[in-house]
């Protein structure tokens, strides 16, 4: 049977930036091995199927795969499966956006769709999870002996490296400018030795030294556990990022927005938008949004059960 898909670069409004994507959507339901073959098979850092809901409140269920693993949840797949679905028309929304849910492993996730006079429309996503600090994590040394870095590339005043998670825990470490960024790189072995049995096995590294107006923040995200060497926007550790914002910045109340560099280092530079509303030094809500861009079209010929 012939199966449908499209591939997008999400976190970007222009093609071949970003991170690709691949989506099916409203395909038979397929075996969760065979959905996982067909990610292996493509081998980007995500493919996502678009299924029926079990939640009545939801307009689709998604399921999200990486070459390895199944997750809970993930920001890319969930914004560029919606730039799908407004696309086809399947979310049924006005030129100038509106809102619906989907449903993830993690729960409802609310989506709101913004259209814009130009370009692809600005795609938000609201987490079904709040922020969860999690144990304590490696020492600089050793953090740095993974990334191949020099241990005095570690911030480790207030902002000491931690794990967070909303769905998928990833641990949180700074360096001290973007040219100790670009000079990570995973270290296999000690990667192994260090990590090995830890709550987040995903490392976002990160910098406040970002190259363009308007940003933030430049980061990276290793994660070789999931079959992904280094990703180029990651929307789940950018809502678990306002965790260990939140925890730092101790803003009393109000909204806390940033823009995420990432990718540029692979040459698929992402902007990635975050939000959280925080009250009395705790985060209430977290959103992460961005733009996507339709790529190919193709089908995947495979016999199906």
């Amino acid at each position: 049977m012939p199966l449908r898909y499209t591939t997008l670069d999400v976190f970007t409004d222009r093609p071949f930036g970003g991170n690709p994507l691949a989506v099916f959507c409203d395909q038979p339901e397929l075996p969760t091995a065979l959905m996982q073959t067909i990610a292996r098979e493509l081998n980007l850092s995500e493919t996502v199927f678009i299924v029926p809901p079990r939640d009545a409140h939801a307009l689709r269920r998604l399921r999200i795969f990486t070459p390895e693993h199944e997750l809970p949840f993930a920001g890319h797949p969930t914004l560029g499966a919606v730039q799908v679905l407004v696309e086809s028309g399947i979310a049924g929304l006005p030129p100038q956006g509106g809102r619906f849910a989907l449903e993830l492993e993690v729960g409802l996730v609310p989506i709101q769709v913004t259209g814009r006079s130009s370009g692809p429309p600005f795609l938000q996503l609201t987490a079904a999870r709040l922020p969860e600090a999690g144990p304590p994590v490696p020492g600089d040394a050793q953090l740095a002996r993974i990334l191949s870095l020099d241990e005095s590339d570690i911030v480790s005043d207030r902002a000491f490296p931690q794990s967070y998670s909303c769905g998928v825990p990833f641990l949180f470490v700074q360096v001290r400018d973007r040219a100790a960024l670009a000079r990570a790189r995973p270290d296999n072995a000690a990667w192994d030795e260090v990590l090995r049995g830890a709550w987040a096995l995903q490392v976002y590294v990160f910098c406040q030294d970002p190259e363009l107006a308007g940003s933030h923040f430049r980061a990276r995200m290793f994660a070789p556990g999931l079959g992904i060497a280094e990703d180029p926007a990651t929307g789940g550790a950018a809502a678990a990022f306002a965790g260990y914002l939140a925890d730092r910045e101790r803003e009393a109340a109000g909204t806390l927005c940033r823009v995420i560099e990432q990718g540029f280092e692979m040459g698929r530079p992402s902007l990635l938008y975050l939000e959280a509303d925080t009250a009395q030094d705790k985060v209430t809500v977290v959103r992460v949004g961005g733009t996507a861009v339709r790529m190919t079209e193709g089908t995947l010929f495979i016999d199906t059960p």
